[in-house]
Protein backbone atom coordinates (compact mmCIF):
# COMPACT_ATOMS: atom_id res chain seq x y z
CA UNK A 1 0.00 0.00 0.00
CA UNK A 2 1.17 3.00 -0.80
CA UNK A 3 1.61 6.56 1.32
CA UNK A 4 -1.16 8.00 -0.03
CA UNK A 5 -3.40 4.81 -0.08
CA UNK A 6 -2.67 4.71 3.59
CA UNK A 7 -3.38 8.55 3.96
CA UNK A 8 -6.55 8.08 2.52
CA UNK A 9 -7.53 4.70 4.43
CA UNK A 10 -6.73 6.62 8.11
CA UNK A 11 -8.74 10.13 6.87
CA UNK A 12 -11.37 7.45 5.95
CA UNK A 13 -11.39 6.34 9.67
CA UNK A 14 -11.34 9.81 11.13
CA UNK A 15 -14.17 10.37 9.51
CA UNK A 16 -15.85 7.72 10.70
CA UNK A 17 -14.63 7.73 14.32
CA UNK A 18 -15.25 12.15 14.00
CA UNK A 19 -18.96 11.01 13.43
CA UNK A 20 -19.55 8.72 15.94
CA UNK A 21 -18.06 10.54 18.27
CA UNK A 22 -20.43 13.60 17.36
CA UNK A 23 -23.71 11.61 17.24
CA UNK A 24 -22.71 10.54 20.66
CA UNK A 25 -21.67 13.69 22.09
CA UNK A 26 -24.58 15.97 20.48
CA UNK A 27 -27.32 13.44 22.06
CA UNK A 28 -25.72 13.57 25.15
CA UNK A 29 -25.24 17.17 25.56
CA UNK A 30 -28.61 18.33 24.17
CA UNK A 31 -30.84 15.86 26.27
CA UNK A 32 -28.55 17.10 29.30
CA UNK A 33 -29.05 20.54 28.62
CA UNK A 34 -32.74 20.69 27.69
CA UNK A 35 -33.34 18.96 30.99
CA UNK A 36 -31.38 20.73 32.86
CA UNK A 37 -32.67 24.34 30.91
CA UNK A 38 -36.75 22.99 31.33
CA UNK A 39 -36.38 22.28 35.03
CA UNK A 40 -34.35 25.95 35.81
CA UNK A 41 -35.48 29.72 35.90
CA UNK A 42 -35.33 31.76 33.25
CA UNK A 43 -32.16 33.37 34.68
CA UNK A 44 -30.48 30.37 34.88
CA UNK A 45 -31.46 29.35 31.43
CA UNK A 46 -29.99 32.27 29.89
CA UNK A 47 -27.09 31.55 32.05
CA UNK A 48 -26.48 28.45 30.36
CA UNK A 49 -27.17 29.89 26.67
CA UNK A 50 -24.43 32.45 27.35
CA UNK A 51 -21.81 29.72 28.45
CA UNK A 52 -22.69 27.80 24.94
CA UNK A 53 -22.18 30.86 22.74
CA UNK A 54 -18.96 31.30 24.50
CA UNK A 55 -18.05 27.98 24.30
CA UNK A 56 -18.99 27.81 20.36
CA UNK A 57 -17.06 31.04 20.27
CA UNK A 58 -14.03 29.88 22.01
CA UNK A 59 -13.94 26.60 20.24
CA UNK A 60 -13.85 28.87 17.18
CA UNK A 61 -10.95 30.69 17.92
CA UNK A 62 -8.90 27.63 18.75
CA UNK A 63 -9.94 26.53 15.28
CA UNK A 64 -8.61 29.40 13.45
CA UNK A 65 -5.60 29.97 15.12
CA UNK A 66 -4.17 26.28 15.44
CA UNK A 67 -4.83 26.79 11.36
CA UNK A 68 -2.74 29.59 11.14
CA UNK A 69 -0.06 28.31 13.58
CA UNK A 70 3.42 27.78 12.89
CA UNK A 71 5.55 24.99 14.60
CA UNK A 72 8.68 27.23 14.85
CA UNK A 73 7.82 29.26 17.90
CA UNK A 74 6.93 25.89 19.34
CA UNK A 75 9.97 24.14 19.32
CA UNK A 76 11.89 26.72 20.50
CA UNK A 77 9.58 27.10 23.53
CA UNK A 78 10.04 22.72 23.73
CA UNK A 79 13.59 23.01 23.52
CA UNK A 80 13.30 25.14 26.67
CA UNK A 81 11.41 22.63 28.24
CA UNK A 82 8.28 25.33 28.73
CA UNK A 83 5.18 23.42 29.45
CA UNK A 84 2.45 23.11 26.52
CA UNK A 85 4.93 23.67 24.01
CA UNK A 86 5.04 19.83 23.01
CA UNK A 87 1.37 19.78 22.75
CA UNK A 88 1.25 23.26 20.51
CA UNK A 89 3.39 21.46 18.09
CA UNK A 90 1.32 18.47 17.70
CA UNK A 91 -1.84 20.58 17.49
CA UNK A 92 -0.44 22.31 15.02
CA UNK A 93 0.76 18.71 13.22
CA UNK A 94 -3.24 17.87 13.41
CA UNK A 95 -4.43 21.21 12.63
CA UNK A 96 -7.05 19.71 10.22
CA UNK A 97 -8.20 17.01 13.07
CA UNK A 98 -8.18 19.92 15.56
CA UNK A 99 -9.72 22.40 13.68
CA UNK A 100 -12.51 19.99 12.96
CA UNK A 101 -13.22 19.10 16.26
CA UNK A 102 -13.15 22.70 17.80
CA UNK A 103 -14.68 24.59 14.84
CA UNK A 104 -17.20 21.64 13.65
CA UNK A 105 -18.18 19.36 16.17
CA UNK A 106 -17.48 21.47 19.27
CA UNK A 107 -18.83 24.69 17.21
CA UNK A 108 -22.10 22.59 15.87
CA UNK A 109 -23.06 20.78 18.91
CA UNK A 110 -22.90 24.47 20.52
CA UNK A 111 -25.01 25.72 17.56
CA UNK A 112 -27.46 23.53 18.04
CA UNK A 113 -27.49 23.84 21.52
CA UNK A 114 -28.05 27.58 21.79
CA UNK A 115 -31.09 27.19 19.47
CA UNK A 116 -32.47 24.27 21.53
CA UNK A 117 -31.99 26.60 24.80
CA UNK A 118 -33.18 29.92 22.88
CA UNK A 119 -36.46 27.84 22.34
CA UNK A 120 -36.98 26.46 25.38
CA UNK A 121 -36.06 30.38 26.81
CA UNK A 122 -38.93 31.89 24.32
CA UNK A 123 -41.27 29.08 25.55
CA UNK A 124 -40.41 30.66 28.91
CA UNK A 125 -40.49 34.32 28.19
CA UNK A 126 -44.19 34.00 26.05
CA UNK A 127 -45.28 32.09 29.35
CA UNK A 128 -44.02 34.83 31.83
CA UNK A 129 -45.70 37.72 29.55
CA UNK A 130 -48.83 35.72 29.52
CA UNK A 131 -48.84 34.93 25.84
CA UNK A 132 -50.30 32.06 23.98
CA UNK A 133 -47.87 32.94 20.34
CA UNK A 134 -44.51 32.37 20.58
CA UNK A 135 -43.47 34.12 17.23
CA UNK A 136 -42.40 37.29 19.23
CA UNK A 137 -40.26 35.56 21.61
CA UNK A 138 -38.89 33.33 19.29
CA UNK A 139 -37.69 35.56 16.74
CA UNK A 140 -36.25 38.03 19.29
CA UNK A 141 -34.34 35.33 21.00
CA UNK A 142 -32.96 33.76 17.85
CA UNK A 143 -31.82 36.73 16.53
CA UNK A 144 -30.11 37.69 19.56
CA UNK A 145 -28.53 34.22 19.46
CA UNK A 146 -27.63 34.74 15.98
CA UNK A 147 -26.63 38.01 16.37
CA UNK A 148 -24.34 37.27 19.81
CA UNK A 149 -22.69 33.97 18.05
CA UNK A 150 -21.86 35.52 14.64
CA UNK A 151 -20.53 38.71 16.82
CA UNK A 152 -18.54 36.74 18.74
CA UNK A 153 -17.22 34.67 16.12
CA UNK A 154 -15.60 36.94 14.33
CA UNK A 155 -14.06 38.69 17.34
CA UNK A 156 -12.65 35.16 17.98
CA UNK A 157 -11.54 34.68 14.73
CA UNK A 158 -9.65 37.83 14.63
CA UNK A 159 -7.96 37.10 17.84
CA UNK A 160 -7.00 33.69 16.79
CA UNK A 161 -5.12 35.07 13.67
CA UNK A 162 -3.56 38.06 15.21
CA UNK A 163 -2.79 36.52 18.52
CA UNK A 164 -2.36 32.89 17.03
CA UNK A 165 1.15 31.96 19.26
CA UNK A 166 -0.64 32.98 22.54
CA UNK A 167 -4.02 31.17 21.71
CA UNK A 168 -2.43 28.31 20.74
CA UNK A 169 0.40 27.87 23.60
CA UNK A 170 -2.78 28.85 26.01
CA UNK A 171 -4.33 25.63 24.40
CA UNK A 172 -1.25 23.60 24.75
CA UNK A 173 -0.87 24.67 28.22
CA UNK A 174 -4.57 23.84 29.09
CA UNK A 175 -4.01 20.12 27.77
CA UNK A 176 -0.67 19.89 29.56
CA UNK A 177 -2.08 20.57 32.98
CA UNK A 178 -4.74 17.94 32.08
CA UNK A 179 -2.25 15.65 31.20
CA UNK A 180 -1.13 15.85 34.82
CA UNK A 181 -4.03 15.88 36.30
Amino acid sequence: MTNKQEESKQYKKWLIKIFIITFILSAVFNSTASEAVENLNIYWSVLILILVILAGIISDMLATAVTAASEAPFHAKAADKKKGAKEAVKLIKNADKVSNVCGDVIGDICGVLSGATGALIAVEIAELMGQDDITLSTLVVTATITALTVLGKGIGKRIGLTKTDKVVYALGRVIAFMKIK
